[in-house]
């Protein structure tokens, strides 16, 4: 349904069936979906019936784990270093290949 979602396409077009025409099963399908995506938490990605044992779920449905992303570890990094105050309003760090990054040096030094 994410596919169909991203698309906007029904999902018996998806599945390679029909014409691409919206039946009643494919907006019945596509509402749910919607439902579904409003129940999960932006924060962790969870939805409160995955916890709730009465509603089917499990206290312990979840572990909290730790990770290391390294990209986010530059861009924290990074961002140690940007100017504050008006200098560095809407300065942002971003994450480049580092080939990209070497042809952007190099385009610079001979231009």
């Amino acid at each position: 349904m994410q596919l169909c979602r991203e698309y906007r396409i029904p999902h018996s077009l998806f599945r390679g069936h029909g014409d691409g025409t919206w039946t009643d099963l494919d907006r019945r399908k596509a509402l749910a979906y919607e439902d579904y995506l409003r129940q999960v938490c932006p924060s962790c990605g969870t939805r409160p019936d995955e916890w709730d044992e009465t509603a089917g779920g499990d206290e312990d449905a979840y572990r909290a784990i730790t990770h290391r992303c390294v990209g986010c570890q530059l861009i924290a990094d990074k961002q140690k270093h940007v100017p504050t105050g008006d200098e560095g309003h809407g300065v942002k760090v971003l994450l480049i290949p580092s080939s990209v990054h070497a042809a952007l040096q190099f385009q610079a030094a001979h231009h």
